[in-house]
């Protein structure tokens, strides 16, 4: 249950940078855990209002760009929880990790890197299937 929990927090992540759903970006951070988010060429943003901030700009860009998860592969440890996955991006890929922590009994963001990666999913990119 656990992990496929993770997987749909991972999911409802990337379903809010397509739909550029700020409300919804700003509900899967973390409020009481220490955060960190690292953009592909950016600096690392350690505090919540900062991250928040980016992805408002982010999401409200004209040149934001299209992304979805591949790939998707959750590890659980207790109450924390790392997810690996591919961005499709551009025609390209990025390699991300999303790790999760419980608070207040759900899944919360604490963590998000992502970065370019010569590799591509093995599945040549086509989207999973969605778990629920």
């Amino acid at each position: 249950m656990d992990y496929e929990a993770v997987l749909f927090a991972n999911e409802a992540f990337y379903r809010a940078f397509a739909s550029r759903d700020l409300e919804a970006m700003q509900a899967l951070w973390a409020s009481h855990r220490p955060v960190a988010c690292v953009h592909p060429g950016w600096g690392v943003l350690t505090d919540r209002d900062a991250i928040i901030e980016s992805w408002r700009g982010i999401l409200a860009s004209a040149n934001a760009p299209e992304i979805s998860c591949r790939e998707a592969r959750a590890f659980l440890i207790g109450d924390v929880a790392f997810v690996i996955c591919f961005e499709a991006i551009d025609g390209g890929f990025l390699i991300a990790t999303n790790i999760f922590a419980r608070e207040d009994g759900r899944w919360k963001i604490v963590h998000h890197q992502a970065g370019p990666t010569a590799e591509q999913p093995e599945d040549g990119g086509e989207p999973e299937a969605v778990v629920h």
